[in-house]
């Protein structure tokens, strides 16, 4: 019976411990994907069996999501799980094995994806029906800002 009176283990996280910048990230491409999609929390909530307010915990990485609910999650907004990575923070602080070189130094200023003007630049351009229309678009923005065009990281317009 001495495993009956051992203390319990409190479940999660401890309430003083901040988030990990792993679940801040996935969490924000949880809302960005939301939002572009035009879906409010609460529709994503009933789409998946949640209250509104774990998926609000969700997109601020107070609570951590498990690999089936992320999975639900990448159902229910169309994409991919590796999605919810993209860009993400090493899960330990630590560069990733062979691209510390090639690394560009760690920019901690807001995160443009994050910002409502992104969504709204991004809305604006899918609404573009013409391919083509919209791929002339992007060059003059790129133009614009003196992007190169192999910076994209996509060849679909």
């Amino acid at each position: 019976m001495a495993a009956l009176d051992a203390p319990k283990r409190p479940r999660g996280r401890p309430r003083n411990d901040e988030p990990s910048p792993l679940d801040v990230h996935i969490g924000g491409r949880i809302r960005l994907r939301r939002t572009l999609l035009g879906y409010s929390q609460a529709k994503l909530a009933t789409a998946i069996g949640l209250t509104f307010q774990q998926i609000q915990k969700y997109e601020h990485g107070s609570n951590r999501i498990g690999a089936s609910r992320l999975h639900q999650l990448s159902r229910v907004l169309e994409v991919p799980v590796d999605f919810f990575f993209e860009d993400a923070p090493p899960a330990d602080g630590l560069p990733a094995a062979g691209l510390a070189e090639e690394a560009e130094p760690y920019d901690s200023g807001p995160d443009p994806m994050q910002r409502r003007e992104t969504l709204e630049l991004i809305r604006a351009y899918y609404r573009v029906e013409d391919q083509a229309t919209r791929r002339r678009v992007l060059d003059l923005l790129k133009a614009m800002s003196g992007a190169r065009s192999d910076e994209s990281g996509s060849d679909e317009g």
